[in-house]
């Protein structure tokens, strides 16, 4: 099930510097960040092994996501919050805010075959 983790920000009166260090939970093998994004839904998807953190670096989004077993919705509106999504998550990106830059880390390389784009019943 997914669940948000807080990264570890340090501010002073030089501005914040957030580090992300043994908090995500697998080797990251990829990093891709989604911006200029209109009112369209990204993801609609869940995978067959890709774990994924997704950090929202500017702006706003909106992430639901869906078990099978439990929905959830997580508003990612600051960049020490950090969004892990499992396989099994059924997940979809939307209301992303006009500045919004979303950057995930994944556990696995691009593979089409990971992806899984049937909504549970």
């Amino acid at each position: 099930m997914a669940r948000i983790i807080d990264l570890q920000t340090f501010t002073d009166n030089r501005g914040n510097l957030t580090v992300i260090e043994k908090v995500i939970p697998f080797d990251i093998k990829r990093i891709f960040y989604i911006y200029g994004v209109d009112d369209s839904v990204r993801g609609n998807h869940r995978h067959h092994t890709t774990v994924q953190a997704a950090i929202c670096l500017q702006g706003q989004c909106t992430i639901s996501n869906d078990t099978g077993k439990e929905k959830q919705e997580f508003i990612l509106d600051s960049p020490h919050k950090c969004l892990i999504l499992y396989p099994d998550d059924y997940h979809t990106m939307h209301r992303f805010s006009k500045n919004a830059i979303l950057m995930v880390l994944a556990s696995e390389y691009f593979n089409p075959d990971d992806y899984i784009y049937e909504p549970y019943d």
